[in-house]
This record gives C-alpha cells, structure tokens and sequence, in this order.
C-alpha cells in the first residue's frame, strides 16, 4: 500500500521560509516522478512544482525563484524549500506520485502579512 506523508506547514511570516517534506512508502521510490501541490480555500488543487525520476524539475509561475523542489532517494523522501513566502502561499500543501491518484494528508502553510 502506497503511503504518502507530509509535513513541515506551519504559521509564518511573509518573507519567511519553510521546508515541506513528503516520506513515502510502499513504492519504488527513486523511479518515481513526484509532486507538490496546493489548495487554497474555495480554490482548485494547483501545481506548485515537480521533479521527474531523471531529475528534471517544473515549477508553477507563482513559486519560480522561491521554492525548490528536491529528493533524497535513500530516505524516499521529496522536499519543497520555499523561501520569500507571500500571504497568497497560504494553503494546504500535498505530494503526489505523478500519473497516479495517490496523495497525501496535506500540511497547512499558513503566512501572515
């Protein structure tokens, strides 16, 4: 069974920084591609960033120069780095394993102004 787990969220300044982490489980990780995701209320669920198996990464136009999206095979683990937060970052934040319909719990990043 394929787990995903995030965490990290947190209430911070805008201008502030914050590192999601996402832990899998139950798959291979390293030949997956995976993803961050958000939702803010009354929004629809939005790309933030991905990164490929091969390494390759894609942002959203909204998080380019803040946020970096990175792995570490050995823990199975995906990162979001997202520096320079604004109040309209505020949102739960989910991983994905891309292609598939498996998520995560969420973790609320919550910036103040």
């Amino acid at each position: 069974q394929v787990q995903l787990v995030e965490s990290g969220g947190g209430l911070v300044q805008a201008g502030g920084s914050l590192r999601l982490s996402c832990a899998a489980s139950g798959i291979i990780f390293s030949i997956k591609s995976m993803g961050w995701y958000r939702q803010a209320p009354g929004k629809q669920r939005e790309l933030v960033a991905l990164l490929t198996r091969g390494g390759i990464t894609n942002y959203a136009d909204s998080g380019k120069g803040r946020f970096t999206i990175s792995r570490d095979n050995a823990k199975n683990t995906v990162y979001l780095q997202m520096n320079s937060l604004k109040p309209e970052d505020t949102a739960v934040y989910y991983c994905n394993v891309i292609g598939t319909s498996v998520w995560g719990q969420g973790t609320q990043v919550t910036v103040s102004s």
